[in-house]
């Protein structure tokens, strides 16, 4: 259940409407997800998660677009974010992500959450190779 109403007419605020019409031309779609639109409750707050979203996801970099995603995925599934993980992985497929791959995600995921469970637990020192 959202803790915020979705606007109405969200675009009828321009830095809205700003905001709503880069996320299309930058997508190359008329789609405006659940995300961004509850996000437009608050204008600036809007503005800020798309600058740094698009900033880091849409912006060519060393890391091909698919891992991205899968990496945004890995993060939304160890923070507990239905939304983003659903979204993101939906965005990997999208991206040539297979099965196959989602599944060893998956483990991944699974073995890091509970290596650093019993880490967290047992504490060991760090060792100084890892600390260059």
């Amino acid at each position: 259940m959202a803790t915020v109403p979705a606007p109405e007419n969200p675009e009828s605020d321009p830095r809205v409407k700003a905001v709503f019409d880069d996320i299309r031309a930058t997508r190359g779609s008329d789609f405006i997800n659940n995300a961004w639109l509850y996000l437009a409750f608050d204008p600036q707050l809007l503005e800020e998660m798309w600058r740094d979203v698009k900033a880091v996801m849409a912006t060519p970099s060393l890391i091909e677009p698919k891992i991205k995603e899968m990496i945004y995925a890995a993060v939304s599934i160890a923070n507990a974010c239905d939304y983003c993980t659903h979204s993101h992985l939906a965005a990997a497929r999208a991206k040539g992500m297979t099965m196959a791959e989602q599944a060893e995600l998956i483990r991944i995921v699974s073995t890091a959450g509970r290596t650093n469970h019993i880490l967290n637990a047992i504490r060991p020192p760090v060792d100084k190779a890892f600390l260059a």
